[in-house]
């Protein structure tokens, strides 16, 4: 347990002034914002300097200062662009803004100096940026562990031949990652295996140059893989997730009228009878895949609330996509769709009892923390190595499989996870696994210790 003795330690990171750099994508934002809020009650002052897009409302922050750089996009130039692209864009274009922000925060305040950058791990930049300047530089990696680790072994996995991925070799397993299958490596659509392996190389070796690596998980999460992730990364690693469970929530609290209709909707419903459907905030669709979801949630018949947000179907840009014709009437009373829903009062919920994501690691991680269990559609990033951790090592959840979705496995699927047994033996072991993620973030537990370790880790820079 936390001993009186680092309490006392934390009360010195009163006056220190961290300055925070999230990659400025919601799975990203948030969980920057919830450490950010996590460091402030730790006594630090916190400044967070964000790229234009995406940036947030401060005024949602007041305990945060906010510091809006340019980014060096416009709108058109952020359509359509490969994702590999699009994040090393981000990184050239910030880098000069952000060395200008800091030297002028430094000037602006020489009696309250910057302590430490604590950036976003996709962010490489940045370490260049920090040694110029003479500030020590600790990683947030955003998304899961394992599958930062798989980032780390990319090249070892290429020359052993499992990358490009090749569809007669794609169920093969990994055996240096169990249990992933070749196809669960972690990677982006439309991307040449050595594009990935120059990316993610740029972001591991970076890492390694850093001071500390910060974790949103908890160590019992990543048993499994604590030894090769302490090899590849030989600094202090700080498991102190789940951050959603362990910090105030960083959304604001005002509701809109359309997410307040889903809690309206919610208390009207049995006991862990819906099935609460959310791809997130940036994944995006086929059409066709749009119809065979609505299909698949009918013929289930199984109680749901599916969030479509404009722009989820791809080319439609920010426009609300259109559902087939007979699916509002064979649902009525069954279903309810909204444009956007507060996913965290959502999931804890008492109505909810399942959860159909594409496995982002927050999605995934505020499933946990609601005892939710869940059905998987992975599509990229760590999303596929998330969704095979789900259903694969912690059997808290279903995935389904392929690039392309089909009605009738949604219904099998989605009536098993809701309806059968199986279902119910995968919600007893999401809430004992929702269990152990509290007694991490709670005085003395796992994370809360290692939250301490890192304020001391900050103070000794």
């Amino acid at each position: 347990m936390a001993g009186e003795g680092e309490d006392e330690q934390q009360e010195q990171g009163k006056g220190s002034h961290l300055v925070l750099l999230p990659l400025p994508f919601q799975g990203h934002i948030n969980p920057m914002l919830q450490l950010a809020n996590l460091l402030h009650s730790k006594g630090f002052s916190i400044t967070i300097i964000h790229p234009q897009l995406n940036s947030p409302n401060p005024s949602d922050y007041p305990n945060l200062n906010f510091e809006i750089i340019p980014d060096g996009f416009s709108e058109p130039q952020r359509t359509g662009i490969k994702i590999i692209e699009l994040l090393s864009a981000v990184n050239t274009n910030c880098e000069a803004p952000l060395r200008e922000c800091l030297a002028r925060l430094q000037a602006a305040n020489p009696l309250n100096p910057i302590s430490c950058l604590i950036t976003d791990a996709i962010l490489y930049s940045t370490q260049t940026i920090a040694e110029d300047l003479g500030l020590p530089r600790i990683v947030l990696r955003t998304s899961s562990p394992f599958s930062f680790l798989a980032f780390a072994m990319y090249s070892h996995l290429k020359a052993k031949g499992y990358l490009p991925i090749q569809d007669h070799r794609s169920e093969i397993s990994v055996v240096e990652l169990p249990p992933l299958r070749v196809k669960d490596l972690p990677g982006y659509p439309n991307t040449d295996v050595n594009a990935h392996s120059q990316f993610f190389e740029k972001i591991v070796n970076t890492t390694r140059s850093a001071t500390a690596v910060i974790l949103n998980s908890s160590d019992h999460l990543e048993r499994a893989i604590l030894p090769e992730l302490h090899r590849e990364f030989p600094i202090p690693i700080f498991f102190v997730g789940p951050l959603c469970k362990s910090s105030s929530s960083v959304s604001s609290n005002r509701l809109s009228e359309n997410e307040q209709s889903c809690l309206d909707w919610l208390d009207k419903q049995e006991s862990r009878s819906v099935l609460y459907v959310s791809f997130g905030s940036v994944t995006e669709m086929e059409e066709a895949d749009l119809a065979e979801t609505a299909w698949g949630l009918a013929n289930s018949e199984q109680p749901f609330l599916w969030v479509i947000r404009p722009g989820l179907v791809t080319g439609s840009e920010r426009t609300w996509p259109h559902l087939p014709e007979g699916f509002a009437e064979k649902t009525k009373g069954k279903g309810w769709v909204v444009k956007w829903a507060p996913q965290q009062k959502v999931l804890v919920h008492p109505a909810v009892g399942g959860f159909w994501t594409h496995a982002g690691w927050n999605s995934t991680l505020e499933g946990i923390c609601s005892g939710v269990p869940m059905i998987c559609w992975p599509r990229n990033g760590d999303q596929t190595v998330n969704a095979r951790l789900v259903s694969c090592s912690w059997k808290v959840g279903l995935q389904l499989e392929g690039d392309r979705l089909e009605r009738g496995e949604i219904e099998k699927g989605l009536r098993k996870l809701m309806a059968d047994k199986e279902g119910e033996e995968m919600r007893e072991r999401a809430r004992v696994l929702k269990e152990t993620a509290e007694l991490c973030v709670i005085k003395g537990g796992s994370s809360y210790v290692a939250m301490n370790k890192l304020v001391n880790h900050i103070l000794s820079l």
